[in-house]
């Protein structure tokens, strides 16, 4: 199954609205700009009937290198972008189209 890219988001949206491609890619950029620095502040990003975007935080764990899985590796904690999808969202993901 094909993804959707951000170009074919900006290709329908402008059919779809009459405004310009352009200024459609701009304001997708720009939403996705605002998003990725409220993340990087710790900040939650929620929209309505849409979902929302947090910041987890992954203990440090022990793992193993598989080239040499007698190696015992210290994977370091870190901070990870998560997407929780809401109610509407969840609803028409698993209607079959």
């Amino acid at each position: 199954m094909p993804n959707t890219t951000k170009r074919e988001l900006v290709v329908r949206i402008s059919k779809e609205t009459g405004v310009s491609q352009i200024a459609v890619k701009d304001v997708i950029q720009k939403t996705l700009d605002y998003i990725i620095e409220s993340l990087q502040k710790g900040e939650n990003v929620e929209l309505r009937n849409f979902g929302v975007f947090t910041v987890k935080h992954r203990k440090s764990r022990t793992g193993r290198n598989p080239n040499k899985p007698q190696e015992v590796v210290t994977i370091p904690a870190k901070k990870v972008a998560y997407f929780k999808p809401g109610r509407i969202m969840k609803k028409l993901v698993e209607k079959p189209m």
